[in-house]
């Protein structure tokens, strides 16, 4: 009898234990996510057009760090099926990838739609369907067809046609079974980094106003697609259509007025000249900042701000013209007003901003030089957001780690970020963030952009000597899966085995 009682008691204390555990809502969507450019190879095949990626690694290898390029990756062009039976066995409910604009319009104009491009995509869209995976598509992830860059690309104010173009074919032909639509992924790392730098393509490196005719130039034509969607395919389709921002996490360095005014500045440079237009009461371009760049412009000779004003109709076409805030979030930083600053070039948005960054010692390291595990940084960066733009819908739409390619499949410090990350997210939705969703980047190892094969993010090894280009998983897929499938954080889980399989129901 005391044997029962004591069984009895035990069980109580566990099951009380699993009550206790904080759950993710049933309807909260758990993915990964990819791009076109990273995974799918085929750069030539069946109709593609070139795009800025293709020519600049083609053109000027040694910008890469290994001096690699997409041209295979992980050959997700052939390998489809595989990656969405690698989504089943991780249990997801949704998947985030890139169409290939230069794939379904090789020239980046609309009078001609490559039939094999749309092919490729509807057997993608149907091959996760079958499985029940809900699919968002992201319309532009950083590949520019070459076409339309020998045009100007971002610094031409005729790309917001060009692009709402380009979104109609996608909308047509994708969303009768899509309702998850991205507009552009990251919008400072194709205009700052692309445009007013040298750290992505194209190279433009026009720092004194690449960054900021971009930045007006491409909410326009997100706006412009925006109501394409809105006024000719919402009305059948009943999807969504939104932007992915990239939005680490800044917080002043001491407390001092000074340090908490260049956080702020920063914050403004780095997400909001792209979120404050389309998400904020006042619409336009961040106000402090604007007015930052006005003073820097005068004291330079210019006859008026490098930054470009929006018309009242623009600011008005753009205010509003979003059903959900997509946020890519890795990482933070600390902000000084005088500490740890660097020469930039003079002008450019980072002289500009005219602060210094700081990342504190005991902050865990990745193989990217940008990316350590800064505390509570979902929570910190996500509250911010909502108490500044009244709580729209949010989905993280990229968060991840990247480990050195000798790491292999035992990768426990990716599992720590999940896990700590996740706890974040958990928190976030304690403080009543309207967050419907976590993509984790990445599915699969990828062509990591400058830096080529020398960093790895996925979940799954790719073997890039295999010409099969072989996925198998990593200890963080089976602990991602844990967590996906029991809604919940386990962190004294081990895997029994690194044996992968797909559960009843994917």
């Amino acid at each position: 009898m005391k044997l029962i009682l004591l069984s009895l008691v035990l069980a109580v204390c566990q099951a009380s234990t699993v009550r206790q555990q904080r759950k993710f809502p049933d309807d909260f969507l758990f993915g990964t996510a990819t791009a076109s450019y990273q995974i799918e190879g085929a750069w030539n095949e069946d109709g593609k057009g070139e795009n800025i990626w293709d020519y600049m690694t083609h053109n000027n290898p040694t910008v890469i760090k290994d001096v690699s390029n997409g041209d295979i990756a992980a050959d997700s062009y052939h390998n489809y099926k595989r990656d969405v039976e690698i989504m089943r066995e991780l249990s997801l409910d949704a998947y985030r990838f890139s169409l290939s604009w230069s794939r379904i319009l090789p020239t980046g104009m609309a009078n001609e739609v490559n039939p094999a491009g749309i092919e490729f995509y509807n057997n993608y869209i149907n091959e996760m369907l079958k499985y029940n995976i809900t699919p968002m598509i992201t319309l532009y992830h950083w590949d520019l067809p070459q076409k339309l860059q020998e045009l100007g690309g971002f610094a031409n104010p005729y790309i917001s046609d060009w692009y709402a173009d380009y979104a109609r074919v996608v909308f047509e032909n994708f969303g009768d079974r899509v309702k998850h639509f991205i507009t552009f992924n990251e919008p400072r790392e194709i205009c700052f980094q692309g445009y007013g730098s040298t750290t992505k393509a194209p190279i433009l490196n026009s720092t004194a106003v690449g960054t900021y005719l971009c930045a007006k130039h491409l909410v326009i034509a997100h706006a412009k697609a925006y109501y394409v969607y809105d006024n000719e395919f919402r009305p059948t389709q009943g999807g969504q259509c939104g932007i992915t921002i990239s939005v680490n996490w800044f917080a002043p360095y001491t407390d001092s007025d000074e340090d908490h005014f260049a956080t702020e500045i920063k914050r403004q440079s780095e997400w909001g000249l792209y979120a404050h237009p389309i998400f904020s009461s006042e619409g336009g371009f961040p106000k402090e900042f604007s007015q930052r760049i006005a003073e820097k412009s005068a004291q330079q000779g210019y006859a008026k701000s490098r930054l470009p004003e929006f018309t009242a109709e623009e600011k008005a076409l753009v205010q509003g013209s979003s059903d959900f805030f997509g946020v890519n979030h890795y990482t933070g930083y600390l902000i000084s007003a005088t500490q740890n600053k660097v020469e930039n070039p003079v002008p450019s948005m980072p002289d500009d901003v005219d602060a210094g960054t700081i990342v504190p010692e005991e902050w865990p390291k990745s193989a990217s030089t940008w990316l350590t595990l800064a505390p509570n940084s979902i929570l910190n960066a996500l509250t911010d957001l909502k108490e500044r733009y009244n709580n729209p819908i949010f989905y993280i739409t990229e968060n991840g780690w990247s480990t050195p390619p000798e790491t292999g499949l035992d990768d426990d410090m990716r599992g720590t970020y999940y896990r700590t990350a996740l706890e974040s997210v958990l928190d976030t939705l304690d403080a009543g963030v309207n967050l419907k969703g976590y993509m984790a980047w990445s599915l699969i190892d990828n062509f990591e952009w400058m830096q080529g094969y020398a960093e790895r993010f996925g979940l799954y090894s790719v073997d890039f000597e295999d010409p099969a280009r072989t996925r198998t998983p990593r200890k963080s897929a089976f602990i991602y899966k844990h967590i996906v499938s029991n809604r919940f954080i386990d962190h004294t889980y081990e895997p029994e085995s690194m044996t992968m399989t797909i559960d009843e129901g994917h």
